[in-house]
């Protein structure tokens, strides 16, 4: 009964139409299902006078006929708004490539650099830590290690005078090297992969621990408080005294600290400080070293004022976690005299560079300001209700749709914050990747990733989200991302080298130990065996 209604149903809509003919029994209902291209169509055939006083199976099957045009139609609006963004996407990768192509080929200036004469001589800056580049270093520091000016390159045009004082000080120069445990010769960074006898041997590791010697001795300090605490604020006058008296050095601080200095006493009139954020831009020509006093938030602080090259940071513990400042501020005395004697082993703290380019941009160069994270970037559904919709890419391959509360792009410094909350693995600092973690995915077999360092991560809010997205940048900075903007992540160039109290892996353990209690458990021991007091 229900197949002859469903025909009736049919020939009655053909007959709305204004066909004259009637298609074959077998092929009447595929045929007339293709013509049942709209939600209205299906209304007008339900509103039809013949269809009063028939059983509610038809009108069960009117319904369902409603159903499949409306999921047809939404399916075809779908596949042409997938492939528009597909094209678009495309379209945007191939610009970025091409425009890192052309950074990559555009000259560095050159900068000046004194040498052990005091004259000048005009140095070309080399990529950072990249292999071989201790060969490279041959002409200006030995056939071992890597220079100062290597790793705190300038790309920046010549400085404005304006904003260089008239007196000069000349900043400490120093050498990176590559050594082992065990080791008294220094080692180089080269011969990563033997092809001898065609066998693939890997004959020398690249994230070796770091040593920082100085060529000649620091003068100029740079010291960064954590704000509104006492404790902090009396340790910063003891320590700006003791530099000064004991050491004889500069010492720059915040305006902030500046002021509170003076007010304390006319004693720190020889403090110095900067009067606008053009000037900070320039510190890394002036500061040899800096002293952060707090915690993992003043060493994220102190890595955002630098824009570029930076300086090495000496981090004392004064906050509640301690990731990243091994060393105790009792001893701010000891440890700062082992510093600026040295040899100290330091670790390279990757950052992020992120820059978002907008929907109505006409190209991937038309994007925002360049912003360096040392921690994590954060893509998330801001107070929307509803789940963030992603489209994530690695270069030119698609990665996924992040479908949940958000997205985590993180640095291997920052796998012990956000990240580590979201699920995501603690990955010991040296080690170069980009960690993939999405935060509450609406998928039970969604699992972090982590890509390697010279991938470049791209993700877009589609143009048929439901909601805006909101991005922040280690925790600050917070930015809209609507339909069709995206964010563009990549390895940055400059690190962040962080003083070790003994070296990075011992740092990174002991961390994760007292912060995190790590594998923390009762010792399990034999029924008879005498019990632990």
């Amino acid at each position: 009964m229900l197949w002859y209604q469903s025909q009736t149903v049919v020939i009655l809509f053909f007959h709305r139409q204004g066909n004259a003919s009637v298609l074959p029994l077998e092929n009447g209902f595929n045929d007339s299902l293709s013509m049942l291209n709209s939600e209205k169509a299906v209304e007008e055939l339900i509103q039809q006078p013949l269809l009063h006083g028939i059983d509610d199976h038809l009108i069960e099957f009117a319904e369902a006929l409603r159903t499949v045009a409306k999921a047809l139609r939404q399916a075809a609006e779908g596949k042409a708004s997938a492939q528009a963004e597909a094209s678009e996407w495309k379209r945007k990768y191939e610009l970025e490539k091409s425009r890192n192509l052309q950074l990559e080929k555009r000259a560095i200036p050159s900068e000046k650099h004194l040498d052990e004469n005091g004259r000048v001589v005009h140095l070309t800056n080399k990529p950072v830590l990249s292999d071989g580049a201790a060969e490279k270093s041959d002409r200006c520091c030995g056939e071992h290690g890597i220079c100062s000016h290597q790793v705190l390159r300038d790309g920046e045009h010549d400085h404005d005078a304006s904003v260089v004082p008239n007196k000069m000080i000349r900043k400490a120069s120093f050498k990176l090297s590559w050594c082992c445990k065990g080791e008294k010769s220094d080692q180089k960074k080269h011969d990563i992969v033997s092809f001898e006898k065609g066998n693939i041997t890997t004959a020398e590791r690249s994230s070796k621990q770091i040593s920082l010697k100085w060529e000649s001795p620091p003068q100029t300090v740079l010291i960064l408080t954590k704000p509104n605490s006492t404790a902090v604020r009396m340790l910063c006058s003891e320590l700006v005294r003791w530099l000064k008296e004991q050491k004889s050095l500069n010492i720059f601080v915040e305006p902030r600290v500046h002021t509170e200095l003076l007010t304390e006493s006319s004693y720190y009139q020889f403090v110095q400080t900067w009067e606008n954020d053009k000037e900070i831009l320039f510190l890394h020509t002036k500061v040899d070293l800096v002293v952060t006093l707090g915690g993992d938030g003043t060493v994220l602080w102190a890595a955002s004022m630098f824009k570029g090259p930076v300086p090495p940071v000496v981090p004392f513990s004064l906050g509640s976690l301690g990731f990243m400042t091994p060393f105790y501020s009792e001893h701010y005395k000891e440890c700062l005299d082992s510093v600026l004697r040295g040899p100290i082993s330091i670790t390279l703290r990757h950052r992020l560079q992120c820059h978002v380019i907008r929907a109505s941009a006409k190209s991937d160069l038309d994007s925002e300001e360049p912003i360096l994270v040392l921690n994590e970037v954060t893509i998330d559904r801001g107070i929307s209700s509803f789940l963030t919709n992603l489209e994530c890419y690695c270069d030119n391959s698609f990665v996924t749709c992040v479908q949940g509360d958000g997205l985590i792009l993180s640095t291997t410094s920052g796998s012990t914050a956000y990240s580590l909350a979201a699920g995501g693995s603690m990955v010991h600092p040296q080690v170069p990747a980009i960690l993939f973690t999405p935060i509450c995915p609406h998928s039970l077999s969604f699992r972090p990733l982590i890509l390697p360092e010279h991938v470049t991560v791209r993700v877009q809010v589609p143009f048929n989200s439901r909601g805006h997205a909101w991005a922040s940048f280690d925790g600050k900075d917070r930015k809209k991302l609507a339909p069709g903007d995206a964010l563009v992540c990549s390895m940055a160039t400059w690190p962040v080298p962080t003083a070790c109290q003994a070296d990075s892996t011992g740092d990174f353990l002991r961390s994760i130990h007292e912060g995190l209690h790590w594998n923390l458990r009762k010792t399990q021991q034999a029924f008879d065996s005498p019990r632990e007091t």
